[in-house]
């Protein structure tokens, strides 16, 4: 382990790396497929840009009712791109994680 390592040279660090163990390997509990979506941000930060883009566009929102539709427009059409063009993420392959398969994805895949 990394950690005992660096425990004698670096004690606060690997005192820091024991606390952060099951954070750092919370991504192993979900299957193997779907671990290098996980290990990236690259969709958010697109999305974000994205976000960032229109905003800019506008410049001055008179209050915040306007930035809300729109925003939340951008993530509606964000989230139909991702559920009807293609699949970021397999269902099938997340009903292994759930305690209730039927009930967890019956909303998404109905």
């Amino acid at each position: 382990m990394v950690a005992d390592q660096l425990r004698e040279r670096f004690p606060k660090l690997a005192v820091l790396m024991d606390a952060a163990e099951h954070e750092v390997l919370a991504h192993m509990g979900f299957p193997k497929s779907h671990r290098q979506q996980i290990h990236s941000t690259n969709p958010l930060e697109r999305l974000n840009a994205e976000v960032k883009r229109r905003t800019d566009i506008v410049g001055i929102f008179p209050n915040a009712a306007p930035i809300i539709r729109l925003v939340g427009a951008v993530l509606l059409e964000q989230n139909d791109e991702w559920a009807l063009q293609r699949r970021y993420m397999q269902l099938e392959g997340l009903q292994s994680l759930s305690d209730n398969q039927t009930a967890k994805l019956s909303a998404v895949i109905s």
